[in-house]
């Protein structure tokens, strides 16, 4: 059954123009430099140019992808422009305030694991509380010092039309619902990542480079970023949210002492199934053809390392993290969300109480997620091998 709309075919059709930068993507991203600094109206400096080398050697890795649809590269072109945009008015702000750089960005809370076990629930059950915050999607779109109701109003606006996607793939609505206004996942700020692989196309060269990059300059960017959304604001802790910071424990550790990291437990066959349904969903959008065995194979790969990374920087840090049974927290949130806030040393009242209805409500439709990790040519006992004992630790939480 399709998953994408005749509109993503017209589109496609009717960009294929203007796709055709593809051919040379060196000259399709300096021209994108310039437009960047055309926009943000800051010229770029010797700190920016690991930066731009780095979505450079992205933006290549792109462009080789057999079967790139040209909505799959004018998208990854125009979210990098826009990414070295939100740079560069990030660097300016700091520049023209220093004291946004001496914001104290105090015991934040980073929920991670794997994809489709909860996070963003626990994300939002946690951002809403009256002491917390997290970053809201509009926020993300273009970081800034407070601005006045309009200007606010205009921005949501231009971050609510992230949501073209689904006139696409209208199942986006059900997977992932993504609203202006909530709490967004931290990615949007994160400018390299595994992401790219997964929910994008399939790069191993990238995969690669990633695999021996120091991702520690990306997580300084995060903290700038929250520097800036918080100066001349109520400080408020801050509430954070990207499966895949699991793997970089040790590195958000660096950046971030004194952070506490929730980790979600659920099932990985359950999870496969989900996030293998998610990846082809994405991938959709960006190639003309989709292999579902080398998906299958891509996520287990990615997905058993990072928990196995993540598990093995938990045992000398046990400390920092807290494990939440994704059974516990679905079945009997009542009872189980105030003892996460105890856990995180935070205050439960009846404020939190009577805002987690609207955290754990989800849009109504007549649709549903379904999928089965025999479609991405996965068996249980594929899982069970990849994942080992974690699976009768994850069992052990959720009994």
């Amino acid at each position: 059954m399709a998953r994408t709309t005749p509109a993503l075919a017209l589109t496609n059709a009717l960009m294929a123009p203007v796709a055709r930068s593809r051919r040379n993507p060196d000259a399709a991203w300096d021209k994108a430099v310039t437009a960047a600094q055309r926009e943000a109206g800051v010229e770029i400096d010797k700190s920016d140019q690991d930066w731009i080398e780095e979505f450079r050697f992205l933006l290549g890795c792109v462009a080789d992808v057999p079967g790139l649809t040209p909505i799959g590269w004018i998208s990854s072109l125009n979210d990098a422009q826009q990414r070295l945009v939100t740079r560069l008015r990030v660097r300016r702000l700091h520049q023209e305030h220093p004291g946004i750089g001496a914001e104290p960005i105090e015991r934040p809370v980073f929920v991670v694991g794997l994809p489709r076990t909860a996070t963003t629930l626990a994300h939002r059950i946690l951002a809403a509380a009256p002491a917390h915050r997290g970053p809201l999607r509009w926020e993300m779109a273009h970081p800034d010092l407070a601005v006045d109701p309009e200007v606010e109003r205009k921005r949501v606006k231009l971050a609510e039309k992230a949501k073209v996607v689904t006139k696409w793939a209208p199942d986006f609505d059900i997977v992932h619902p993504v609203e202006a206004t909530k709490a967004e996942e931290s990615i949007l700020l994160l400018p390299q990542g595994m992401y790219h692989v997964l929910y994008h196309s399939p790069m191993p060269k990238y995969q690669r480079w990633l695999g021996e990059r120091d991702a520690a300059p990306d997580y300084r960017y995060l903290k700038e970023v929250l520097q800036v959304l918080q100066y001349g604001r109520e400080r408020r802790r801050w509430v954070l949210k990207n499966p895949l910071d699991l793997g970089e424990m040790a590195t958000i550790k660096q950046v971030f002492p004194d952070a506490v990291f929730v980790w979600t437990h659920r099932d990985p066959i359950t999870v496969m199934g989900s996030l293998c349904s998610l990846i082809d969903l994405s991938y959709s959008l960006f190639l003309k053809q989709i292999d579902r065995a080398a998906i299958g194979r891509l996520a287990l790969e990615v997905m058993s390392e990072t928990v196995e990374k993540g598990r093995t920087w938990r045992q000398g840090n046990r400390a920092s993290v807290v494990d939440v049974p994704y059974h516990r927290l679905n079945a009997d949130p009542d009872r189980y969300v105030p003892e996460l806030y105890r856990q995180l040393g935070a205050t439960w009242s009846n404020t939190d109480a009577a805002h987690l209805a609207d955290a754990l409500a989800r849009p109504v439709t007549d649709r549903r997620h379904e999928y089965s990790i025999r479609q991405f040519d996965l068996t249980e006992d594929d899982i069970e091998g990849a994942f080992g004992d974690y699976m009768n630790w994850v069992m052990t939480l959720n009994s």
